[in-house]
């Protein structure tokens, strides 16, 4: 009789917050966000259960993925794919994706090939839960402070990716960019592809401005697209073509975010 007693307040309480959702989008926002935020590290908790006994590899990054991925039918968002023959190989790659915000870590998930690490800030490291089940995944971090050993860490990456046979995704904005367009590209990732001589795969993914808005404090469900160009390859290139190679991918990559995006040409949605 006691428990039957304390389930009414928490069914009224849940009831409360969907009307609250339902009536304030900005209440929504915050229950979007939260829960998003506490979703990610308690999946993180159980993350570090199952791939622990195994140890840091990138073989756990497929549980991180798997873990991280199911967090979009609670939030109600479809990720539709475009080009994903353009990513159909076995051999190593460096892919590189705009960056918006924390979205991107559910987004990318769905297009994250086998034996594929990011690389993120060491602050991530850091981040609880989710930084240990990060380390654990094989994800390489770098101090953005730190220039000469971020470009040691990424020259030995390049070095040893044939040879162990894995994938590298990185942001090449180098930080979150809310303006609606893409921020200049770094170099690391094209430095990293053309020491390796291997060919880098542009992906785009679209704004989610149709749903998702910080600055307007909007959050529903609604559809992210993601558009994955053809491979560049690297072979024959040396140090000096990276930066017009940098260039050219981020162009390619811009067209591509105002296409699948609904832009016209220089617009934004923020």
């Amino acid at each position: 009789m006691e428990l039957l007693l304390l389930h009414y307040p928490f069914t009224f309480l849940l009831i409360a917050v969907l009307i609250l959702c339902w009536m304030y989008p900005t209440f929504r926002y915050f229950c979007m966000i939260t829960f998003y935020q506490v979703w990610i590290f308690a999946i993180s908790f159980l993350v570090i259960i199952i791939a622990l006994p195994r140890g840091r590899s990138c073989e756990n990054m497929k549980i991180l993925r798997m873990a991280i991925l199911s967090a979009k039918y609670l939030l109600g968002i479809k990720i539709v794919v475009k080009g994903k023959e353009n990513l159909r190989t076995k051999k190593p790659c460096v892919l590189v994706l705009n960056h918006q915000n924390s979205l991107d870590i559910l987004v990318m998930m769905q297009i994250l090939p086998d034996r594929c690490v990011p690389v993120a800030k060491k602050e991530v490291l850091y981040m609880g839960t989710f930084g240990l089940a990060c380390w654990l995944s094989g994800i390489i971090f770098i101090d953005r402070k730190k220039k000469e050993e971020s470009i040691a860490i990424l020259t030995e990456v390049a070095d040893t990716m044939c040879k162990d046979n894995f994938h590298v995704l990185i942001f090449p904005e180098g930080t979150r960019n809310h303006s609606g367009s893409m921020l200049p590209f770094k170099r690391g990732a094209f430095q990293l592809a053309v020491r390796a001589q291997i060919p880098i795969v542009p992906v785009v993914i679209s704004s989610y401005n149709s749903f998702y808005s910080q600055k307007e404090k909007r959050f529903t469900s609604g559809t992210s697209t993601i558009q994955i160009l053809p491979a560049v390859e690297t072979v024959g290139l040396s140090p000096d073509d990276v930066p017009k190679l940098t260039e050219q991918v981020r162009d390619s990559m811009m067209s591509a975010y105002q296409r699948i995006s609904g832009m016209t040409n220089g617009g934004s949605h923020e």
